[in-house]
């Protein structure tokens, strides 16, 4: 396949063998979100954005697995340095209860591992004075973790804050702050003392103009739970305020910087860690490395998951607990290949400026989009290549993306009637084009 060449060749989706391998599977998984009838054939050929099915049917994927695969399908920028190496069994080691190397030391190590990949997870984060990281398999337990320190640190804490629309992942801890779909934690049992607040995702809010409810008066319904007249929580009780600094699965909502400034003018007038989970929103989708680099905020723990492979929780030592086995291995922290994978796609990232990248495609698929859009498309939005088209109704927004994909595109839902688009960060300009011009296709059909 060439990658500067190819373009969306689709029969059926599904197509029989599709069929088969769907039937194979349900046999025994259990029912999950399955967002498209599109297998992929991890044999056939695939480069970048495009991908074949089992049926040789060749799509246009702009889901990035959510995320999960930030540089798409066989990326030489990360296969020209994974030939390289020979790779050895066993894989996984028990995580940060062992240590590994590749050679005599770290510098003149072959293959990066796990400690070089918290050292870049460090100097991306360093404009947050972070210098310490805890690696683990997944985004729920980088959120997991988060919420651990913070708890550590404050024994007498009673209360951690969360946002409304929130999803930070499905271990019960997590969908204890976890707000953005009833069927994610219906009739599970909490962790106690959690708090929401609205989330405002009126990019234009202001404190004088705010119609979703943050702001009132003088303050915001943040601010009003410590009030000395009124509130009903004791801000040293806090041991957590949890954010995506823009909401994934609640909608792909972007904050304004009024509010974020709010967010954080707050946890620091009331000494409330702020947990930032940029799991769906970090390295490099919104154009810079982390979604809260755009905003007037200074988180104190960052969550990352997907694109680095692994799950890491990023802070300062001092927010860490100093006891030994207070947190101890999840296992994920020493697999050998995913931690590699990390340190190249950061490496891959600062190599062929692709945070730059990602900023101008962005704007090339805003315009896109926005050019003579039909009334029933109500936002186009986005940051980088985090990118969200909103509709007039849930139901046109599934017939939308069906469309899309009976013509070769990959979309994804979020929120109630929003469609997202994750194209690669390294993602052209020709391809850019290609793909919105197949969803606008699918859109004035729909």
């Amino acid at each position: 396949m060439d990658r500067a060449t190819a373009e969306p060749d689709v029969t059926a989706i599904p197509g029989p063998n599709a069929e088969r391998w769907i039937e194979y599977h349900g046999r025994h998984a259990a029912p999950s979100e399955y967002s498209h009838e599109f297998v992929w054939d991890v044999t056939a050929a695939a480069d970048g954005p495009f991908v074949t099915d089992v049926d040789g049917n060749v799509l246009l994927d702009f889901t990035c697995h959510i995320g999960a695969a930030p540089l798409g399908y066989n990326n030489e920028k990360m296969l020209g340095t994974l030939r390289e190496f020979s790779l050895i069994e066993p894989m996984k080691i028990a995580g940060q209860d062992m240590y590994y190397g590749a050679g005599v030391d770290p510098e003149s190590a072959d293959v990066p591992g796990s400690s070089h990949l918290m050292e870049k997870l460090i100097e991306v984060s360093s404009q947050y004075g972070m210098d310490t990281v805890f690696l683990s398999n997944s985004g729920a337990e980088a959120v997991e973790n988060a919420m651990k320190i913070t708890y550590d640190r404050n024994p007498a804490a009673k209360y951690g804050l969360a946002f409304e629309g929130s999803f930070h992942g499905r271990t019960f801890g997590t969908l204890s702050v976890t707000h953005s779909n009833e069927v994610y934690t219906r009739h599970y049992p909490e962790l106690a003392g959690i708090r929401t607040v609205p989330f405002c995702d009126d990019r234009q809010c202001t404190p004088d103009a705010c119609d979703c409810g943050f702001f009132a008066g003088d303050g915001s319904g943040l601010r009003g739970l410590f009030d000395d007249e009124g509130g009903h929580v004791n801000p040293e009780e806090v041991a957590f305020l949890v954010l995506e600094p823009i909401q994934g699965v609640g909608g792909y909502r972007f904050p304004s910087d009024g509010f974020m400034a709010e967010v954080g003018d707050v946890c620091d007038a009331y000494d409330v860690p702020l947990i930032v989970d940029e799991i769906q929103s970090g390295v490099g989708r919104t154009g810079k490395m982390w979604a809260s680099d755009h905003y007037p905020v200074e988180p104190d723990v960052i969550a990352g998951a997907k694109g680095l492979r692994v799950g890491a929780t990023v802070s300062r030592s001092n927010l860490f607990p100093r006891e030994k086995n207070r947190l101890g291995s999840t296992f994920g922290g020493g697999d050998i290949l995913s931690s590699m994978m990390g340190a190249l796609t950061l490496e891959a990232i600062e190599e062929h400026g692709l945070l730059d990248n990602a900023t101008e495609r962005g704007r090339q698929a805003m315009e896109l989009l926005r050019d003579g859009a039909p009334d029933h498309v109500v936002d186009v939005r986005g940051k980088g290549l985090m990118l969200a088209v909103e509709f007039d109704a849930e139901s046109r927004r599934d017939a939308v993306v069906e469309e899309a994909l009976t013509r070769g595109l990959l979309t994804l839902g979020c929120g109630t009637k929003t469609l997202r688009l994750l194209p690669p960060l390294d993602a052209t300009e020709r391809e850019i084009e290609l793909g919105v011009s197949i969803l606008n296709e699918a859109i004035k059909a729909s």
